[in-house]
């Protein structure tokens, strides 16, 4: 598969299944490995609530989201009412409307159903979402849908299978260890945003989080808190970046 750039044009289904196995096989590599590694804590966490196997296993596919199936088998377990369950989830996963925005115009093909767009939108993960900004503008426009999609299918159905393998052998897991595994996720963005970025804007964004996140969650939660951050970082390296290239001018 040549990886140049070329004109819109609907993929043929040989084309399509093509793009979709090079993302299946991209995606097992190595990145898919990381999310699913760290979701095998989901997999303990919701056992230890009491949650039976099946639960775990469609909170990985439905929720799709480490830090918000936290929250759900925290919320759960505590008694919560089901709609503030439900809010305090959508707060927690609300950081990937921008997400959404910002790799969505990469996927754009012609005569794309409202159901392709929706399954792309519940794809996009922190891990997919990096991997996928960094990786898609290499190829064809119309490689970059099915390619997507394999790769974060391959992601979602082996973190799905890393979670029941986390609920069975609790009793077999180190709670640190287990709670260490969560950590491979935010890790590995950390350091693949650090690969991809090649502006002022980029590098400022990345401090600006970092340096920040802290403060913001001890102020609003960890709802909301990487929104925030998002939003002030991202705001303040734009504006950095603008003042940067006025004093070049």
């Amino acid at each position: 598969m040549t990886q140049v750039k070329s004109g819109k044009k609907r993929p043929s289904k040989n084309d399509f299944n093509a793009a979709f196995l090079t993302g299946t096989k991209e995606a097992l590599q190595f990145p898919a490995w990381v999310v699913a590694f760290a979701l095998i804590g989901i997999g303990s966490i919701a056992r230890e609530t009491g949650a039976p196997a099946g639960v775990a296993a469609l909170s990985t596919l439905l929720i799709w989201a480490g830090p918000a199936q936290i929250i759900f088998f925290g919320t759960v377990a505590s008694g919560m009412a089901l709609p503030s369950v439900a809010l305090a989830v959508t707060l927690s996963s609300f950081r990937f409307l921008p997400m959404t925005i910002a790799i969505m115009p990469l996927l754009r093909t012609p005569r794309r159903s409202l159901l392709v767009e929706v399954l792309s939108a519940h794809l996009v993960a922190v891990t997919v979402w990096t991997e996928c900004l960094r990786r898609l503008p290499k190829f064809p426009e119309n490689e970059r849908l099915p390619y997507f999609l394999g790769f974060g299918s391959a992601c979602i159905i082996l973190s799905t299978a890393s979670t029941l393998l986390g609920y069975f052998v609790i009793d077999h897991m180190n709670v640190f260890i287990a709670a260490g595994m969560l950590f491979l996720t935010p890790a590995f963005f950390i350091l693949s945003v650090s690969a991809g970025a090649k502006s002022l804007s980029d590098w400022c964004a990345i401090a600006i989080g970092l340096g920040f996140q802290p403060l913001s969650e001890k102020l609003l939660g960890p709802e909301i808190d990487l929104l925030a951050i998002g939003l002030l970082g991202g705001s303040c390296a734009y504006v950095i970046h603008r003042m940067y290239l006025r004093g070049l001018s």
